[in-house]
């Protein structure tokens, strides 16, 4: 990522947390918020693939920001048990300085659940509940978590980023899984940010991504007309790479204009 404002650090020697950091947008994450945090920072990388996370943990190690100082950490995590969760705080809580000003947590893992079937199918309550675990109570009760343990104090910035969709705002037939558990994580996260007026927080939805979750749902979506848009942007060339949309990310992060709660799309910026 190209530096900007003359220095070449902006975030402060932080403690970053990422979850879903093994592969696709929560990857890319990580390595863009490794270039713009101060030597002695500490980056926590959460997923639930133990190899993913062990190589991006290598590859972090041997950047040129891994040889100044940077530490990166691997939680192998299932974050929809309370296991998982207590593991992320506690690694969190070993890995921070008195000297670092800066609490970062990026919300990115997330499932799509199961889209080859339509809401009148899900009469399974246990199936509903273990995807809602995964991707609304745990973002919650790991925010929750984290903000406790670090609480507000004089010189320590506190950031809370939810990685959210456009299936937050707008139904997509075949998806209620995903459109309901990103809505209730949106609504998570703006009253967060009523309620905590020192925390920067932020929705963000970083657009059609060329991921696994990509080629999922343009191929095993039941509703026809939602695999035919999936695989017209690919087409016209509207699918964008991880490192793009996470671009867009750190510059909302670096020019911090947004109103906390907000919602912002890529295409926004």
């Amino acid at each position: 990522m190209a530096k900007t404002s003359g220095s070449r650090f902006h975030l402060g020697q932080a403690l970053c947390i990422v979850t879903g950091a093994s592969r696709g947008f929560g990857r890319a994450v990580a390595r863009e918020m490794s270039q713009l945090m101060k030597p002695r920072s500490v980056i926590v990388l959460v997923a639930r693939t133990e190899d993913d996370l062990r190589s991006l943990q290598k590859e972090l190690a041997e950047s040129e920001e891994g040889r100044a100082g940077l530490v990166a950490k691997c939680v192998v995590a299932d974050l929809g048990q309370t296991e998982g969760v207590e593991s992320v705080v506690g690694v969190s809580k070993e890995s921070f300085s008195d000297d670092m000003d800066h609490i970062i947590l990026v919300n990115n893992a997330a499932s799509l659940g199961d889209v080859s079937r339509y809401a009148i199918s899900f009469t399974n309550m246990a199936e509903v509940d273990a995807y809602l675990s995964f991707n609304v109570s745990s973002s919650l009760c790991l925010t929750a978590s984290i903000l406790q343990a670090f609480p507000q104090r004089a010189g320590l910035r506190r950031t809370v980023i939810n990685i959210s969709s456009l299936c937050a705002l707008q139904p997509f037939s075949s998806w209620v899984l995903y459109c309901t558990g990103k809505a209730a994580r949106d609504m998570i996260f703006r009253v967060l940010a009523e309620e905590e007026p020192d925390l920067r927080v932020l929705n963000y939805s970083p657009g059609p991504l060329d991921t696994d979750m990509y080629m999922v749902a343009r191929t095993r979506s039941a509703d026809p007309g939602v695999r035919k848009s999936f695989s017209d942007m690919i087409d016209q060339g509207q699918v964008l790479t991880c490192e793009k949309s996470c671009k867009k990310l750190m510059k909302l992060l670096l020019d911090d204009k947004y109103t906390s709660g907000d919602h912002i799309d890529i295409y926004d910026v």
